[in-house]
């Protein structure tokens, strides 16, 4: 059960790393080398993975939490401004609501593991 919980713990980091990943491969179809600014989002989670660091861990969760909250906002302002949607549309939120949820609960994640770590 400990591996378990050990791992579990990493969770938030490889989402975000995939996250990352993910982004990464998209633009560089589309705009080729200009892309590989986006891998150093990455290094951070992947920095916490190989060598946690209560502070930075802490930083991460807060950054991201604020991003997150702010990108819901926004697409809750976006979605009840939308009066006629297409399927198309309709599915892009979707996906971009999940999306936005997933990064504020992975968010938090971050800063649950970082308390935990303090106590």
């Amino acid at each position: 059960m400990s591996l378990i919980n050990k791992y579990t713990n990493l969770i938030p980091y490889l989402y975000f790393i995939a996250i990352t990943a993910y982004w990464f491969t998209m633009v560089n179809k589309i705009e080729g080398i200009t892309a590989y600014p986006i891998l150093l989002f990455g290094i951070p989670f992947l920095w916490q993975i190989i060598k946690p660091n209560h502070r930075l861990n802490f930083t991460l969760g807060i950054t991201f939490v604020c991003i997150s909250s702010y990108l819901i906002l926004a697409f809750l302002s976006d979605a009840f401004k939308i009066i006629a949607l297409s399927y198309p549309i309709k599915q892009l939120m979707i996906y971009g609501g999940l999306f936005v949820f997933a990064n504020f609960i992975m968010a938090l994640w971050i800063i649950r593991n970082s308390l935990k770590e303090r106590i």
